[in-house]
C-alpha cells in the first residue's frame, strides 16, 4: 500500500465507523477496529502521524506494524497474534512493547485488544487500544531520573554522535555496595528512600552537562562524552566524597558506598548491548575485589568475569555433592603475653574441578551472592569443630576461629544447627569463636547485636574481623555487642615507623580493654612489630606470619602440636 492511497471500507466497518470517530475525539490513546475476514483495520490517525503509518485504512495492518516493533519482541507480538487468529479458546491480546516511532526513537506502549466472534465462532473483528507507558518510556517511579530505556536511546545517541564525528567517551554504572541489606533489614520503602537519596547525592556532584540514569535495581549510569580516564577518576571520587557520610533513614543510620565501572567507547564496542554487559561486569569486578572502588573495563578482566560466571556452576556442583573440592586451613593464634598457642583461625579453600586452587577472593563473593555460604558455613562449622575436638586432647583449652557470613547472621536457622553441633560432638561453647568482619556490619545495630546476644548466652565469643577497615570502626565498637576485636594488617605493616599508627593501635587496644573486649593483631610478620604490640599496644593475641602461614589439618598438627603424621 503506497502513502494516502485510498483502501475502502468493509462492510463490517463501515457500520462501526460512526461510533470510532466518536470515541478517538474521546481519548489521546490509539485505538484500531479490525476485519479479519477482510484483513483491513480502521486505526486513529493519531497512530498514522506518531508513526508514520500510510493512511487510517489499511489492508495487512501487520505487513507495516510489525517492522516497527523492536526486534526484542517483534516474535513474542506475531505468536500473540497468531494465536488469536488461529484458536477459539484465546481471546485476548494483552502486551507490552517497543515501537519506532516517525523519529526512529523507541517506545514502549501497552496494547489491549479483544476479539468477537462470529455466529458460527469464527473471528470477525479484532478491537482495542494502544497507549504509551509513560514512565517506561521516561522516569523511573523512585528515583524521578531517566530510566533505562532513556538510558539505551542516549547510548545509541551517543554512538551515533561518535559516527558523525569521531568523538567517543565514557559510560559510567554505579552500583551500590550491599543495598540488599538495606531492603532486607529494613522493607522496600526505606529501599526506595536510600536510592532517590543516593540518586540526588551523585546528581548534585556531576559536572553540569551531564544527565543521571536510573537503571534497574540498585544501578546508576552517566554517560560523558568526550571524558579521560582523568575525568572518570574525578566524578567517582565525588561520589565517594559525596557518600561517605553517613545517611539517616527514619532514624537508622546507613553507610552507603558505591562501585563503579566503567567502559569507553569505542574502544570497548560500538553497540549499546555490547557496553552495558561490559560496563556491568567491571562494576561487578569493582565489588569483588573490596567494593567502594572503580574500575576500568579491560579484557583480561572481562575474560577473568567470564570466567567467574562458570565458576558458580562448579560451586553449585560441589556443594550438591557434599561440599567437594572446600578444605579447610588453620592459622595459629598465639597469646601475646608468653607466645603459646591458644587457637587457630580456620580458612576455608577450594579446588576447582580441574584440581586448580582457587583464591577465597574469587570464590567466597559468589558463595554469598548465590547464599551457597549457608550450607557450605555450617560445612566449616562442623568440620572445624571436629578438628577442635582432636586438637583439645594436645592444647586443653584450644579455641577454633570460624568466619560467619552475612547471610548466615540473618539466618535464624543458624543458631539452633551451632547448638545441635556442639551437643554431637559433646565440645563446650568456648571452644568456638564466631567472626563477622566489619565492614559487613552495615545495617542494622540491634537486629545484628540481637542475633549476637543469642550466640553469647551460650557462651559463644563474638569477634569483629578486619577492624579498622571500614567507614564505621568506632561506631563498631560503640554499638556492636562482640568479646574480641581483631586489628587489620593495614595498621601493623608500617607501625614500627608511623607513630600515628603505633597510637592508633594502642589507643585501640585500650578502648577495648576499658569496656572489657579483647585485642587480637593480624599480620604481625616481624619480631620488631610483636614486640611493639606486646610491650607498649598490650595486645592481648596475634596472629600472622611471624607465628605462621596458614595450613592444612595435617600440616598444622605437625608443625604446631607435634603430632604424628598418619
Amino acid at each position: 500500500m503506497k502513502k494516502n492511497e485510498r483502501i475502502p471500507l468493509s462492510p463490517c466497518l463501515r457500520r462501526f465507523k460512526f461510533f470510532f470517530d466518536l470515541l478517538k475525539k474521546t481519548t489521546d490513546n490509539y485505538l484500531f477496529f479490525t476485519d479479519i475476514q477482510e484483513n483491513v483495520v480502521m486505526v486513529s490517525p493519531n497512530l498514522v502521524q506518531d508513526f508514520d503509518l500510510p493512511g487510517e485504512i489499511m489492508q495487512d495492518f501487520d505487513a507495516y506494524w510489525a517492522p516497527l516493533i523492536h526486534p526484542e519482541e517483534r516474535s513474542a507480538y506475531l505468536a500473540s497474534i497468531r494465536g488469536l487468529m488461529k484458536t477459539q479458546t484465546i481471546f485476548e491480546h494483552n502486551m507490552e512493547y517497543r515501537v519506532r516511532t516517525r523519529q526512529g526513537e523507541y517506545v514502549w506502549i501497552r496494547c489491549r485488544g479483544r476479539v468477537g466472534n462470529d455466529r458460527d465462532g469464527s473471528p470477525s473483528m479484532f478491537v482495542g487500544m494502544m497507549s504509551r507507558m509513560a514512565q517506561r518510556n521516561q522516569a523511573d517511579e523512585v528515583t524521578g531520573l531517566l530510566n533505562k530505556y532513556q538510558f539505551e536511546h542516549a547510548v545509541k545517541m551517543a554512538l551515533n554522535q561518535y559516527r558523525a564525528t569521531g568523538e567517543g567517551g565514557a559510560i559510567m554504572v554505579f552500583g551500590l555496595d550491599n543495598f540488599k541489606i538495606v531492603n532486607e533489614t529494613y522493607n522496600r520503602v526505606v529501599g526506595d528512600i536510600v536510592l532517590k537519596r543516593v540518586g540526588e547525592l551523585i546528581e548534585n556532584v556531576l559536572p553540569t552537562p551531564l544527565t543521571l540514569f536510573k537503571l534497574d535495581g540498585d544501578q546508576f549510569a552517566v554517560i560523558y562524552p568526550e571524558a579521560t580516564e582523568q575525568d572518570v577518576a574525578e566524578i567517582f571520587a565525588s561520589v565517594q566524597s559525596a557518600l561517605s557520610r553517613p545517611q539517616d533513614i527514619n532514624g537508622h543510620q546507613y553507610f552507603c558506598t558505591a562501585s563503579c565501572g566503567t567502559v569507553f567507547y569505542p574502544t570497548a564496542g560500538k553497540d549499546y548491548l555490547v557496553l552495558h554487559k561490559h560496563a556491568e561486569a567491571a562494576m561487578d569486578i569493582a565489588k569483588r575485589e573490596g567494593k567502594n572502588r572503580s574500575v576500568l573495563f579491560s579484557k583480561d578482566q572481562y575474560n577473568r568475569w567470564v570466567r567467574s560466571i562458570s565458576m558458580r556452576d562448579s560451586l553449585w556442583d560441589s556443594v550438591e555433592n557434599g561440599c567437594i573440592g572446600f578444605s579447610l586451613f588453620f592459622q595459629p593464634q598465639i597469646s601475646a603475653e608468653d607466645q603459646k598457642l591458644i587457637g587457630a583461625e580456620a580458612l576455608l579453600r577450594w579446588k576447582n574441578p580441574k584440581g586448580r586452587m582457587v583464591a577465597p577472593m574469587e570464590f567466597i563473593p559468589i558463595l554469598e551472592e548465590t547464599k551457597l555460604i549457608i550450607p557450605v558455613g555450617k560445612w566449616v562449622f562442623e568440620e572445624a569443630l571436629k578438628v577442635c575436638q582432636k586438637w583439645r586432647h594436645v592444647v586443653p583449652e584450644f579455641q577454633v576461629s570460624v568466619n560467619m557470613s552475612y547471610e548466615q547472621v540473618k539466618d535464624l536457622a543458624f543458631k539452633e544447627f551451632v547448638t545441635e553441633c556442639l551437643a554431637r560432638y559433646d565440645m563446650p561453647a568456648d571452644s568456638v569463636i564466631l567472626e563477622l568482619t566489619e565492614s559487613k556490619i552495615v545495617a542494622d545495630w540491634s537486629f545484628i547485636n540481637k542475633q549476637f546476644d543469642a550466640f553469647r548466652s551460650q557462651g559463644i565469643a563474638i569477634a569483629m574481623d578486619d577492624f579498622g577497615t571500614g567507614y564505621s570502626s568506632l561506631a563498631s565498637l560503640k554499638y556492636l555487642s562482640c568479646d574480641i576485636v581483631k586489628i587489620d594488617r593495614e595498621f601493623v605493616k608500617k607501625i614500627l615507623e608511623n607513630d600515628f599508627d603505633r597510637q592508633l593501635v594502642q589507643y585501640v587496644v585500650a578502648l577495648c580493654h576499658s569496656i572489657g573486649i579483647k585485642c587480637c593483631i593480624e599480620g604481625v610478620e616481624e619480631e620488631a612489630e610483636y614486640e611493639l604490640l606486646t610491650k607498649e599496644c598490650k595486645a592481648d593475641s596475634i596472629q600472622g606470619y611471624l607465628f605462621g602461614h596458614p595450613e592444612s589439618v595435617e600440616n598444622f598438627e605437625e608443625k604446631f602440636l607435634h603430632m604424628e603424621k598418619h
